[in-house]
């Protein structure tokens, strides 16, 4: 249990294509930030961020500016949780030390670098189990950001209310939830309905401007334009433009090679 199967590094990346891995994956983001798009949430990270993925499930990863990570496979991980989960590194970076160990033990030529990959599994799974039992912020966050991930849709919806009906003070939730996810929980609701808002106009879903801003929570098209357009730095229709030649001249997938260690 626990054995590292599989250590890589993106250098500058911009977008990894959804697949998924009969094993867990570790992803350690070590410049840039990025968002993680799974099919019933998405998780946005920075440097230092560790985003912990359960085997079989399904992922992408996505950056405007691009991002660079460690990322480990590790076989029969004995995590406690079952969905996907950020995790942050401590002050002195303990946990990235960890991965650049393992990452260049994984291409060494060491001879007893299995045993020792074995160790490192089981130290560093040991650190995602103890830095999130040891942070139970975490889970209130990830309560809020459930919320706000399954409901963005819903114009209706109230990150208030949600806020309002848990067992904390409203302001120690909204502190807590920016020290977290570096924004507060009415930001990220935001970014959320932006963030599926470029997405419908990226794959061309839906061009249609004023269905866009409905379906991703936006009662008023303009307001949606106006927010669209300070977080992308264009319009809605101009981004669709944009993305559509994108698409036709070039494909910017990337991942880096996979080396498999022998049985």
């Amino acid at each position: 249990m626990n054995d590292i199967i599989f250590a890589g590094k993106h250098f500058l990346t911009y977008n990894v294509s959804r697949h998924q891995h009969k094993s867990w994956e570790l992803i350690y983001c070590t410049d840039k930030c990025g968002t993680f798009i799974f099919d019933h949430m998405t998780i946005p990270y920075g440097v230092g961020d560790i985003v912990v993925i359960p085997n079989d499930t399904p992922h992408e990863n996505r950056s405007l500016n691009g991002f660079m990570n460690y990322h480990l496979n590790i076989d029969n991980a004995t995590l406690p949780f079952h969905d996907p989960v950020l995790i942050r590194d401590d002050g002195n970076e303990s946990i990235l030390h960890l991965f650049s160990d393992a990452y260049y033990l994984f291409h060494s030529e060491n001879e007893g670098k299995l045993g020792l990959l074995s160790a490192y599994g089981e130290l560093i799974v040991r650190h995602m189990a103890a830095g999130w039992a040891t942070h139970p912020q975490n889970r209130a966050t990830d309560t809020i950001s459930r919320s706000i991930v399954e409901n963005y849709a819903d114009a209706s919806y109230e990150v208030d209310q949600v806020l309002k009906e848990m067992p904390y003070s409203y302001d120690y939730l909204c502190r807590m939830f920016k020290q977290d996810m570096g924004m507060t929980p009415h930001r990220y609701l935001t970014n959320q309905r932006l963030r599926a808002a470029a997405d419908m106009l990226c794959t061309g879903s839906h061009t249609n401007i004023s269905e866009v801003a409905l379906l991703c929570g936006f009662r008023d098209p303009l307001y949606f334009s106006r927010l669209f357009k300070k977080k992308f730095a264009v319009s809605p229709s101009t981004y669709y433009r944009q993305k559509l030649l994108e698409h036709q001249n070039q494909d910017l997938d990337s991942d880096s090679q996979k080396i498999i260690l022998p049985d």
